[in-house]
């Protein structure tokens, strides 16, 4: 049986990902950096490569002798210090995957990008598969970075490269260490958040986004691009939810889109004093009055694709944030 290379391995998605295919009977390996955090992947029986997506030469000897290729490596940033990393690890590494595999005849590569790469909607219609990317004049380096990697992949695929792209929405659930979805949980637990803006976003959570993955390898076609979503919900009813679950406060003050970024700014003049990231940026509030919903029927009628319940979805990442003492 040919192998299985997960990039990224260690990451939420990752290691969530090569888990399932292990349990699946597959021969998985993953790419990973020499010192990156281990506890996602724990002890699963999955061979390591040790190498980096910017790394041509590790890239290509953790693909040799693989038949699949899931690239789900990326670095999530919403400041600017680090917008260099995100675009040499997003856009330069998602390059050098696309091309590793053409060299080396890869039957199917399955990128996951995001809906970052998407655009939005402003008639009050959800967003899919064939919404135009439209988020230029907001300058958010995370978005910037996945719509750009996302071309690598179709200018693969105009070549000839076998690429099915997977674009997930927030994603919430275990595994989730460095607390990227997550942190709505984190901060509504610990009563930081009282208040909500206008606009909305979409969660999904991570087993409905590993099935996604999964499906796609049997069952996605080459050359699509499949939404993987949740809900679709405003700020206020995710964090109302949230509260009721994990014990928070329920959001009782609008707060105007101007302040949040008057707030932001202030948040990063403090953050270039002290060198130490920013509780919150002008990038991660930049468009936040945009209801930034999404429709996955694509992937429902093709991959076989379901969606947890968003109450369900933050009740049982709860639950492990809690079991694992990380709130």
């Amino acid at each position: 049986m040919s192998a299985i290379l997960v990039t990224g391995g260690t990451g939420f998605i990752g290691s969530s990902l090569a888990i399932a295919l292990h349990q699946k009977g597959h021969d998985v390996r993953i790419l990973r950096r020499e010192h990156s955090d281990l506890r996602a992947i724990g002890s699963t029986s999955v061979n390591h490569c040790i190498g980096d997506v910017r790394d041509r030469e590790s890239l290509r000897k953790a693909i040799s002798g693989c038949s699949v290729v899931f690239h789900t490596a990326a670095v999530i940033s919403h400041w600017r210090r680090e917008r260099e990393l995100m675009f040499e690890t997003n856009i330069t590494g998602t390059r050098n995957v696309v091309e590793a595999c053409e060299e080396l005849g890869i039957q199917k590569l399955v990128y996951t990008s995001s809906v970052s790469a998407i655009g939005f909607r402003s008639d009050g219609k959800l967003a899919d598969e064939t919404t135009e990317y439209n988020w230029d004049p907001y300058d958010i380096g995370y978005r910037i970075s996945k719509f750009r990697a996302e071309q690598e992949v179709w200018n693969g695929i105009k070549r000839g490269l076998p690429a099915v792209i997977l674009n997930p929405s927030t994603v919430i659930g275990p595994r989730d260490m460095h607390f990227h979805g997550g942190q709505i949980i984190r901060d509504v637990f610990r009563k930081r958040i009282f208040y909500y803006t206008d606009g909305g976003m979409n969660i999904v959570y991570i087993d409905d986004v590993i099935s996604g993955h999964l499906a796609a390898l049997d069952r996605g076609r080459i050359g699509e691009r499949y939404i993987l979503a949740g809900e679709n919900l405003t700020y206020q009813q995710v964090f109302t939810t949230t509260a009721e679950i994990v014990g928070g406060i329920r959001p009782f003050i609008r707060l105007p889109i101007p302040v949040a970024r008057l707030i932001a700014a202030a948040a990063e003049a403090v953050s270039t004093l002290t060198g130490r990231r920013p509780w919150v940026s002008r990038e991660l509030v930049a468009g936040m009055e945009v209801r930034n919903w999404f429709s996955s029927e694509k992937a429902r009628r093709e991959l076989g694709y379901n969606i947890t319940p968003f109450r369900e979805a933050i009740a049982k990442t709860f639950d492990w944030y809690r079991g694992k003492g990380f709130l």
